[in-house]
């Protein structure tokens, strides 16, 4: 019975800026990578405005 709310619910989740930082630092490829996407993070990249890509 909640089986499609559930899904509907998840289908309109936006996700917060602890899971949008986690998901880029998780695209790293190398260690060099990583840091360097920390060091963007850590500037205020997720910080600012609307996300455009």
């Amino acid at each position: 019975m909640f089986g499609p709310l559930k899904k509907v619910a998840r289908a309109l989740h936006v996700p917060s800026t602890e899971e949008r930082e986690m998901q880029y630092l998780s695209g790293a490829g190398d260690r060099i990578e990583l840091e360097y996407r920390q060091r963007e993070i850590d500037r205020g990249m997720f910080r600012r405005g609307p996300f455009i890509l």
